[in-house]
C-alpha cells in the first residue's frame, strides 16, 4: 500500500517539474470531502478550459471556490494537474509515512511471534529428550 500510495504521486510532481505547463487558475469548484477540486485555466494555451487537479497521495490543495491559485499541467496529458506550490515542494505523503508505519509495526509483531513461537517449541523439545 505504501508503494501506491508513494510512487504515482512521487512520479506525477517529477514529470511536472521537468515538462509542465505553468498556468494561473480560478478554483470553480470543490467538493467537501474534498474528493475533487476543479480549476478554470487563465492563462496559457488551454486558457478557459476547465480541469480537475489530479490528488497528490489522496490529498488536495485547500482552496476554496473563486480562489485564484497557479498550477502546473502536463501539455502532453492536460488532465495531470498539481497546484504549483506541490509540484516545487510536494507535502509530506502522510497516507503513505502512515502505511510504512503500519507495516512496520506488522513486521515487528509477526517476527516478536515466531520468535516466541520458536522458543516455545525449542523448550517443549528438550524437556521431553
Amino acid at each position: 500500500m505504501t508503494a501506491a500510495f508513494w510512487f504515482p504521486a512521487h512520479a506525477l510532481a517529477k514529470d511536472l517539474r521537468s515538462r509542465g505547463v505553468t498556468s494561473a487558475a480560478t478554483v470553480v469548484a470543490v467538493d467537501s470531502n474534498p474528493k475533487y477540486v476543479k480549476v478554470r485555466l487563465v492563462s496559457g494555451p488551454r486558457a478557459g478550459e476547465e480541469v480537475k487537479v489530479s490528488d497528490y497521495a489522496g490529498m488536495y490543495p485547500d482552496v476554496h471556490r473563486d480562489e485564484a491559485m497557479l498550477v502546473t499541467y502536463d501539455a502532453q496529458q492536460p488532465t495531470r494537474v498539481l497546484s504549483r506550490a506541490w509540484v516545487e515542494d510536494p507535502p509530506a505523503n502522510l497516507p503513505a509515512y502512515g502505511t510504512s508505519a503500519l507495516s512496520v509495526l506488522c513486521l515487528s509483531l509477526t517476527t516478536a511471534a515466531v520468535i516466541r513461537r520458536l522458543r516455545i517449541l525449542r523448550s517443549e523439545t528438550g524437556a521431553a529428550g
